[in-house]
């Protein structure tokens, strides 16, 4: 599948599945919400304790499976992933990425101070997903 219309596809929509690998070769599929930036990058706003970031810091390989409602069309695209540190403090560059994420993602936030206050506290963080390839099945494809 050309990557341009795979993008154009997730683009379209802001849920999928992220999987990334476990220390045992596993799979490991965790439910996500995204956003895909002009600039072709997939950004997910993650937790520092998750498994996924654990997993992505030892292993960069990560796939983004993005369906429609129906189920019958879906798009998989595989990545390189990169992590910003965790959120330390509520002006450094992760916090300021992530309120670019979310105006992004979901328009303007109620209380900017608090939300920054609460990536600091989760020690939230982004992943930012480089797409490589994509693969699927898209009507008209």
């Amino acid at each position: 599948m050309d990557l341009r219309t795979a993008l154009t596809f997730v683009g379209s929509q802001q849920r999928g599945v992220l999987t990334t690998m476990k220390a045992d070769g596993r799979p490991q599929l965790s439910n996500i919400t995204y956003h895909l930036g002009d600039d072709g990058i997939v950004r997910i706003s993650v937790t520092d304790s998750r498994a996924k970031t654990r997993n992505l810091r030892r292993d960069q390989r990560a796939s983004l499976h993005v369906t429609t409602e129906d189920f019958w069309q879906y798009v998989v695209v595989e990545a390189r992933a990169e992590l910003t540190p965790p959120a330390t403090a509520p002006d450094d560059p992760t916090v300021d990425e992530l309120v670019a994420y979310y105006r992004a993602a979901a328009g303007e936030h109620p209380d900017w101070d608090e939300y920054r206050l609460a990536m600091v506290e989760e020690r939230r963080l982004i992943v930012r997903l480089d797409p490589e390839r994509a693969y699927g099945m898209l009507r008209g494809q």
